[in-house]
């Protein structure tokens, strides 16, 4: 469980590191009041725009890798019976 626990924090902090590399999120502070405030953005267009690239990325590869295999796809070679 432990393990599990510890999986997911570390998927989380993976996630919002990548967000802020990005730029889907940001963190701004406000210190001029008696009582400071920290407000976070999130850019969701920056994401789509990101989303988006990686689809035509991944469907590139898609396309790559398929004309290196060609019509060796459908073609599985039978094992030989022995008697």
């Amino acid at each position: 469980m432990k393990t599990l626990v510890f999986v997911v924090v570390l998927l989380l902090v993976g996630i919002a590191g990548l967000g802020f590399y990005r730029g889907w999120f940001q963190i701004s502070t406000d210190t001029t009041n008696p009582s400071p405030s920290a407000t976070i953005t999130v850019d969701e267009g920056k994401f789509h725009e990101d989303e988006q690239r990686a689809k035509e990325r991944v469907s590139g590869l898609e396309q790559e890798a398929k004309a290196k295999v060609g019509d060796r796809a459908g073609k599985v070679k039978e094992p030989e019976r022995r008697p």
